[in-house]
């Protein structure tokens, strides 16, 4: 084997065959590799953004890691934002990096690039292999390294000599640490907030959100009389009918102080303070009140579900009954297009099972309250807050539940960052649904514009408004190969959205606000 052939080996006997591409010269070894040693699935995505969010929703769905397969420093950097997306959400990837031969480096070739120091900041763990027969171990520690609880990202810089000298096959790969439970001195701090008598609210984040830690929660709710929310950004929630319902913390400061201004207590599971999306003149970065008394139970990387069943047994509430969610779909609306009709489409006709990939934004900031009541699903949100996640993590989705729908809830400015992925869907023919809230702009810049207490002109608005021309999403969908249809009322879309969840395959409904 050469060090490319011993690292496909040793990732497929860690679990990674699923690997998201963009090669360039210095990676041909290893996918040449790939014809060598069956097993991998590889992916080809045409940006690298797509190709990092793939794995970004890949790794939601499976909480275990796919690859990535990127082109030296500027590959890596074009996938920067949702390797930042992915790092904020704890997924689980291993980026292999492409580089020049060791002893080309020297030379400052027009694509040599500090990629250390460019993976840095959106890795978990960095290593760059120094010799073809440190390949294979190198890749086994990065696969350990993105499988540590709650989940990280790993990125292996494979230079071009290493992938085509011999080495000593394909490595063991060691298993991660498991996670460990909460100290007794934190469950006993969090019961006495419990009992204190003072309002107390649960803030859940990361792995508290499945389902069996949140019905744990409930019950812990319910017999404490404790309110319960989760983190505003939660990068996997398990919801629907049959489970217990819980909301976000609101994006806009305002709501969410008026929230938490009378909460004592914040117990925190898996998550951390909250705290404003920005800062904002004269209003504050921390949500809480300053009266407030913050206690951890367990943080993002500890074993959430045992640090709930210990509070629920500490408390005596295990067998107290839930507030489980009932089924309850709202009716379909016709008339005019808005936001709200399009929320009932969706929570009226939304499948058993599906997975929901939000980045809708500004448009779809109500649709929580159409859809608690659907069959089960998860939802997915957008974490590190980089727009262009929502088409290529929805793809990374299909591809890691090939059995589930996918709906992908995207504005139309964020689609065009990486509207690319529609190609990879159309090639894959993934199970995913795209709407695309078609508002002509960035429309959350406009409201933020005031939020900061801006005065814009017409140059302002000039940069937030998506005309002159309008995008025309039917046939930017058709040109990657992805059926399309453009609708401008409820009646249409309604027909559109059912008769999209009727067939299997890519197809993408543009919704014009």
């Amino acid at each position: 084997m050469n060090g490319a052939e011993s690292l496909v080996q040793t990732l497929l006997d860690g679990r990674v065959d699923v690997c998201f591409t963009n090669p360039g010269t210095s990676e041909m070894h290893f996918c040449a590799a790939l014809d060598q040693i069956d097993g991998m699935h590889c992916i080809l995505c045409l940006f690298e953004g797509v190709v990092t969010g793939a794995a970004d929703g890949y790794g939601r769905m499976l909480d275990r890691p796919a690859a990535t397969l990127l082109h030296l420093g500027p590959g890596l950097g074009n996938g920067l934002s949702n390797l930042h997306n992915a790092k904020k959400a704890r997924t689980p990837i291993v980026n292999i990096i492409g580089e020049h031969a060791t002893y080309h480096v020297e030379y400052d070739a027009p694509l040599t690039a500090d990629i250390e120091g460019i993976a840095r900041p959106v890795s978990d763990w960095v290593c760059t292999s120094a010799d073809s027969t440190s390949v294979a171990s190198d890749a086994a520690r990065a696969i350990a390294a993105s499988c540590v609880s709650p989940g990280a990202v790993a990125t292996l810089v494979l230079p071009a000599d290493t992938a085509w000298g011999r080495s000593n096959g394909p490595a063991r790969v060691i298993s991660p640490a498991m996670p460990v439970k909460p100290e007794s001195s934190a469950v006993q701090d969090c019961v006495r907030a419990l009992r204190s008598g003072e309002p107390t609210m649960l803030l859940l984040g990361g792995k508290a959100l499945r389902a069996g830690p949140l019905e744990t929660a409930g019950r812990i709710a319910v017999g404490t009389g404790a309110s319960m929310r989760s983190e505003l950004m939660a990068a996997r929630t398990e919801r629907g009918a049959g489970r217990v319902s819980i909301e976000r913390i609101p994006y806009p400061v305002d709501q969410a102080v008026e929230i938490l201004k009378d909460v004592r207590h914040l117990i925190l599971v898996g998550t951390v303070k909250p705290v404003a999306f920005f800062a904002y003149p004269d209003k504050p970065s921390l949500l809480t009140p300053p009266d407030c008394e913050v206690h951890t139970l367990a943080g993002p990387a500890d074993d959430l579900p045992a640090a709930l069943d210990w509070l629920a047994e500490e408390l005596g509430v295990r067998s107290t009954a839930p507030e489980l969610q009932v089924s309850q779909r709202p009716d379909l609306v016709s008339g005019a297009l808005t936001t709200e009709s399009i929320g009932s489409a969706v929570g009226h006709l939304l499948p058993e099972n599906a997975i929901v990939c939000d980045e809708s934004i500004t448009s779809g900031r109500g649709l929580h309250l159409f859809t608690r009541g659907c069959a089960p699903h998860d939802w997915l949100a957008g974490t590190g807050g980089a727009i262009g996640r929502g088409l290529p993590e929805a793809t990374g989705a299909a591809v890691a539940c090939p059995d589930r729908p996918v709906l992908c809830l995207s504005g139309d400015g964020s689609a065009m960052y990486t509207l690319q992925a529609l190609w990879t869907q159309a090639r894959e023919d993934l199970d995913v649904t795209t709407v695309i809230f078609s508002n002509r702009s960035y429309a959350i810049l406009h409201g933020e514009l005031r939020n900061v207490g801006a005065t814009p002109g017409p140059k302002a608005h000039d940069m937030f408004d998506l005309d002159r021309p309008d995008l025309d999403w039917p046939r930017l969908a058709r040109g990657m190969g992805v059926e399309a249809v453009r609708v401008d009322t409820a009646d249409q879309f309604n027909k559109a959205l059912e008769a999209a969840f009727a067939t299997r395959g890519p197809m993408l409904i543009e919704a014009v606000m």
